[in-house]
């Protein structure tokens, strides 16, 4: 009689337990990370009677809980992959509307300045058009200034969800080492944990995942060594280390992603992949900062154009053009690490050859290698960093001062923050050079057939360039300048003289006469006005086979097709996101029809075992009764 006792109390304490394990996943059926559990029974050893065995009943082997670590760690990558895309497709999309909105876009405001351009042409002597043209430069340089304080702002943005996102991931490192210390002590050291701290660790690993790339390896212990980025450690043991959002070694205001442990800080931006974090430094490093050196670079091919050209014209004074616009210099900085006295001096040597990129450039004691900062590719570089031999790449001329240290390093940006930096410089109308500053006739009484061209500016700065020079045939084939020398004439064939370039065509006679001469009053002369136009729409960029509005257009669309490939990735990410959470949610997930069903089976079965210790009872009190 004990012997059916004791089974049917075994029977009864199993399946009251198991009863409570299905009560519980009940119970948390809609707890975020709850991973359901299984009472999983095994046979009591059975007892040696004689030369046979009899069972002793059922006892719990262990509360299983159902997961599986491989999908698990799948969706992991599949969450961050997922939040890297959908960061990026976030701030893409504000980039994008910023550029392609027709009242906030660049490419309207400069066709309006090039048509107040042409409409200048049009009619030189006009002090409206004239002032019209004053008016759209300012609103062309204002639209730059906005474009680019707006993508500071989203600069501002991104520094912020940087700082959070980081303090975020230090905040779980911390939590995870704790909870790795909990582990160990319930599960003893030998790997057995309570499901509940495990259920616990992957949800919060699985959030980690949605800021970082995670790679999560299990212990012998129990614990679980967590690593983000391309491998570098942030929890190992009980041990997790911090992450800060640092100012830039090589440029302040570009921040730094350092590991903060016992030793040096370790700069860990490049190594940062995944998840929101990865997104926000692949969106500044793939699109931000492109963008901004871009329409940097826009700027100063605008300038360029605008003030090359007005430097060759007369104003309406009969002053020559001097800059209509200004934009800032290129930047540098010296690395926070230099032990040298090194610094940098860059100007814009050829603005045909810039490059909507920003500079790395390193001394090793001997020579210097610069390397592109967004790809990390080598740029050539040709000369000593002298004054006199500068270094030279990238249309970036380099003058290095002081000595620099073997292992120095500086950053150049030339283009990034220039659009903000954009003015005009002339306020009077009248200051607009519209005309050229030259002017040439041939004497009346010319004896020969020959015509002299409107003569071009070879060399502004030259000091005889409004001065009066007469050019007079000796003979059919040959001339004096000023009375002086012995030339020989080509018809057709250019004819430079103090800052001048003329052509002369036709048979000249012995004593015919041509005269260059200042241009002063000539008001009504618009060869200046169309030689900006001409500037304005012809070749600047890429070595003069790029127009700034073919630029612009090239920049709007980059961004538009970069935000829309960012969109179409974070909707692809999405989907494999919602099928691998589907395939783990199959197995962890709590399935009230399930349960409800082993419920009512795991009732039965309690029942039955206390109906077996009633039989126990009743047979034990027969046997009573019968030895009275």
């Amino acid at each position: 009689m004990p012997d059916i006792l004791r089974i049917g109390l075994s029977a009864l304490l199993t399946h009251q337990r198991a009863l409570a394990t299905t009560s519980n996943n009940i119970a948390n059926a809609t707890t975020p990370g709850y991973s359901r559990q299984r009472t999983e029974l095994a046979e009591r050893p059975a007892e040696r009677i004689g030369s046979y065995s009899v069972g002793s009943g059922v006892q719990i082997q262990s509360v299983r809980r159902m997961s599986d670590d491989i999908i698990a760690d799948q969706l992991r990558g599949a969450s961050g992959a997922y939040h890297r895309a959908a960061t990026f497709a976030d701030l893409a999309s504000s980039v994008d509307n910023l550029f392609a909105d027709s009242n906030t876009g660049l490419n309207l405001t400069l066709q309006s300045f090039m048509n107040a351009v042409q409409d200048l042409a049009d009619d030189p002597s006009s002090t409206a058009a004239r002032q019209a043209l004053l008016s759209e430069a300012r609103n062309l340089t204002s639209r730059f200034d906005t474009m680019d304080r707006r993508l500071s702002a989203v600069g501002e943005e991104l520094g912020a969800r940087l700082g959070t996102a980081t303090a975020k991931i230090t905040a779980l490192g911390q939590e995870l080492a704790k909870l790795n210390g909990d582990i160990i002590n319930a599960g003893n050291g030998n790997g057995s944990a309570p499901p509940d701290l495990l259920d616990r660790r992957d949800l919060l690993l699985e959030e980690l995942a949605t800021l970082v790339q995670v790679d999560a390896v299990e212990q012998r212990d129990g614990s679980m060594a967590v690593f983000v980025g391309s491998g570098q450690p942030l929890v190992l043991g009980t041990t997790a280390t911090a992450l800060a959002l640092v100012p830039g070694s090589l440029d302040p205001a570009e921040p730094q992603i350092v590991m903060r442990g016992s030793g040096p800080e370790i700069d860990l931006t490049r190594f940062l992949t995944g998840g929101a974090l990865g997104g926000l430094l692949d969106f500044n490093r793939e699109m931000l900062a492109p963008a901004r050196a871009e329409l940097g670079r826009i700027a100063v091919g605008l300038t360029h154009a605008v003030n090359t050209a007005h430097r060759n014209g007369m104003d309406a004074l009969g002053q020559l053009g001097g800059d209509l616009l200004a934009v800032e210099a290129p930047r540098s900085y010296e690395g926070a690490g230099n032990t040298g006295t090194g610094a940098l001096s860059v100007s814009i040597a050829d603005v045909g050859a810039l490059q909507a990129a920003s500079y790395r450039l390193s001394y090793d004691g001997t020579s210097y290698t610069l390397l592109r900062a967004d790809t990390g590719a080598v740029v050539p570089l040709t000369g000593t960093g002298t004054a006199g031999d500068p270094l030279v790449a990238d249309g970036l001329s380099i003058v290095v001062s002081g000595t620099p240290a073997a292992g120095d390093q500086f950053m150049v940006k030339a283009l990034e923050h220039v659009a903000g930096t954009m003015s005009v410089l002339v306020s009077d109308p009248a200051r607009v050079a519209a005309a050229a500053p030259i002017r040439t006739s041939a004497a009346l009484d010319n004896a020969g057939n020959a015509t002299i061209s409107s003569g071009t500016v070879v060399d502004v700065t030259d000091a005889n360039l409004l001065a009066t020079t007469t050019i007079e045939f000796l003979t059919p084939t040959t001339y004096s300048v000023n009375g002086a020398g012995s030339f020989a004439y080509t018809s057709g064939g250019d004819i430079v003289v103090n800052g001048a370039s003329v052509r002369i065509s036709g048979t000249p006679a012995a004593g015919d006469q041509f005269v260059i001469s200042s241009n002063a009053g000539g008001v009504g002369d618009n060869r200046n006005a169309l030689a900006l136009a001409a500037a304005l729409g012809g070749g600047v960029l890429e070595g003069g086979n790029l127009s700034l509005q073919s630029a612009a257009s090239g920049l709007v669309t980059s961004i538009g097709t970069r935000s829309a490939e960012a969109e179409s990735q974070s909707e692809a990410q999405r989907v494999v996101v919602g099928s691998t959470r589907d395939r783990l949610d199959s197995i962890r997930g709590v399935n009230l029809d399930e349960e409800a069903a082993e419920m009512l089976k795991l009732e039965q079965m309690y029942q039955a075992a206390a109906r077996m210790i009633s039989v126990a009872d009743e047979l034990f009190d027969s046997l009573l009764y019968a030895l009275r």
